[in-house]
């Protein structure tokens, strides 16, 4: 297998821009995801990674050489589709052995590496059957296994899971990770659903309007986002937002919400005016004696815990707390955050300002 280096990578279809600038590492042997909505760029990076389009500029760099204007046939990368892209006239034997015939390798070693392969997926009963009358979830491991046996440098899947329905989505998931975790393949995977992403991934880009967003390993994206499109993207329900006037800077870790001064942590930024606090629905306890109140608009049952709607001064927040807080629409509760938890947005940009939590994370200072 091999390490992935993008470094400043460019496409441009004429005036519109579609990726701009990213710049990311996939180490050898990494499940590694590009995550983003639609059209934000994934999955013509991905192409680009393929070789099945070329960047207008940037570096590609496939086991330390570049070959961002090497075609796709001089890569050894295996793609998998969505929509699977099968040979419907053949059997599944057929399908996965396709790409090793048309190399000319002899046919003992095909045999042995098709038998090798759908011993790995657990398709070994479907050889002899034609894909036309297979399930989705055994299309999709025949897909699979046509990209497997090649033993290629890495694979690439773009929304392999997108056609299937949620209870098959989620049992290949685990499928596909448990697979990964076998072989010790480099991969990346596109997807537009969060909720994969921080599953499967061992590393994630998230991606928005052809630019990389943020750079990192799913726990410090969930809990130190770079920027509001982040917050708000990743995390169901997402980062509430809470708009106020303030100055923060160095020395001060002091906001204030309706007259309610709230601790963060320590900033290395200094900014004026109109500011975001950023907190995590789970990081927001229902209190009593707290000052800061709000009114309850709404509440989500969810078995052991409930989300909590609560319209404040600063804006409406969802409360992520436990269904034995017993609490009703109309109450007026009183809200605390754990300081240690807390994001600090400048409006100007959508970037979260550094402090002494996030730095390291952010990569910056």
């Amino acid at each position: 297998m091999a390490s992935i280096v993008i470094r400043n990578l460019r496409k441009s279809f004429g005036e519109f821009v579609a990726v701009e600038d990213s710049t990311f590492t996939v180490e050898d042997g990494e499940f590694f995801m590009l995550l983003g909505p639609s059209g934000c760029g994934k999955t013509t990076t991905l192409r680009m990674i393929a070789g099945l389009e070329l960047p207008s500029s940037g570096q590609i760099l496939l086991d330390g050489k570049d070959v961002a204007q090497v075609p796709a046939s001089g890569r050894d990368i295996a793609f998998v589709f969505q929509m699977f892209a099968l040979y419907p006239h053949m059997n599944v034997r057929r399908n996965i052995s396709y790409p090793l015939i048309s190399q000319g390798m002899p046919r003992s070693e095909v045999r042995r590496r098709v038998d090798e392969v759908a011993r790995i997926l657990g398709i070994e009963h479907i050889l002899d059957k034609h894909v036309g009358g297979l399930s989705s979830g055994d299309r999709q491991r025949v897909a699979l296994g046509r990209a497997i046996v090649r033993s290629p440098k890495a694979f690439l899947m773009d929304e392999p899971l997108g056609a299937l329905d949620a209870e098959f989505r989620e049992r290949m998931a685990e499928e596909l990770r448990a697979l990964h975790d076998r072989m010790g393949a480099t991969t990346v995977y596109v997807t537009h659903d969060q909720l994969e992403a921080m599953q499967m991934g061992d590393k994630i880009v998230v991606m928005n309007h052809g630019v990389v967003e943020q750079f990192g390993v799913p726990q410090d994206i969930y809990d130190w986002p770079a920027t509001k499109f982040v917050a708000n993207f990743i995390g169901s329900p997402p980062m509430n937002f809470l708009g106020f006037e303030g100055v923060i800077g160095p020395g001060s870790n002091m906001v204030e919400l309706d007259g309610y001064r709230i601790a963060v942590p320590a900033s290395r930024e200094g900014r004026r005016g109109r500011l975001t606090l950023g907190v995590r629905p789970e990081h927001i306890r229902l209190a009593d004696a707290s000052p800061y109140r709000g009114e309850v608009r709404a509440v989500e049952y969810l078995g052991t815990t409930q989300i909590v709607t609560i319209a404040t001064l600063n804006g409406e927040v969802k409360a992520r707390t436990s269904s034995a807080n017993k609490v009703n629409s109309g109450d007026i509760v009183g809200l605390e955050f754990d300081p240690r938890t807390l994001t600090v947005f400048d409006d100007a940009s959508g970037r979260a300002l550094l402090s002494e939590a996030n730095a390291g994370v952010l990569g910056h200072g």
